[in-house]
């Protein structure tokens, strides 16, 4: 599994704009709309996440995997504000948290709320798969960022709620193990 932690996109951040001359070259001009919106869109949907996973912590408590992938999506919504601050564009506050647009509700049940986000992983996929990355292909740094989120969606945010709803919506105490750590930051887990 890939850790999200923040050296890690601070690595691939930096990795693709040194890598990439046309990056360079793109943080000096505009971006296209087509690509602006790009950015725009994986912004509001790591927002919303957000925003679901606080209003779901809000009924039930800081559980796992909800508490862990809160925290990865306040992470991922950096990332891309740090892309649209390299491309002379900015971005508001949650708008979902705000009340410029309605705040998400929390299920009825824990396990309603895994599977929940099972099926969000999976539109996850989809939206960079089908729209965000090939929007962006011309710009290897937000490239390297969408493959990133898109990756850290599939290969630990679906799985974690995958283990969630197989323990009927009983809240995760770590990797199955039952505890916290193991060798991934102190409870931290991988997100």
């Amino acid at each position: 599994m890939l850790a999200d932690a923040p050296n890690t996109f601070a690595t691939v951040l930096l990795a693709a704009s040194l890598i990439a001359p046309a990056a360079a070259q793109a943080q000096t001009k505009p971006l296209p709309e087509p690509v602006k919106q790009a950015v725009y869109a994986a912004l509001d949907d790591e927002q919303k996440a957000y925003a679901t996973y606080k209003a779901i912590m809000d009924k039930f408590g800081e559980v796992r995997p909800f508490s862990n992938i809160a925290r990865a999506e306040l992470r991922h919504e950096r990332f891309l504000r740090e892309i649209l601050k390299r491309h002379g564009l900015s971005a508001t506050a949650n708008p979902y948290l705000n009340g410029k647009k309605p705040a998400p509700q929390a299920p009825a049940t824990l396990k309603a709320a895994c599977e929940e986000g099972v099926k969000a992983e999976i539109e996850n996929l989809t939206l960079y798969n089908d729209k965000l990355i090939p929007a962006a292909k011309a710009y290897p740094d937000i490239v390297a960022v969408f493959e990133r989120l898109r990756d850290a969606s599939q290969q630990n945010h679906k799985p974690a709620f995958e283990r969630c709803v197989a323990r009927g919506g009983i809240p995760g105490g770590g990797y199955g193990r039952g505890g916290m750590g193991h060798g991934h930051g102190f409870g931290h887990g991988q997100n």
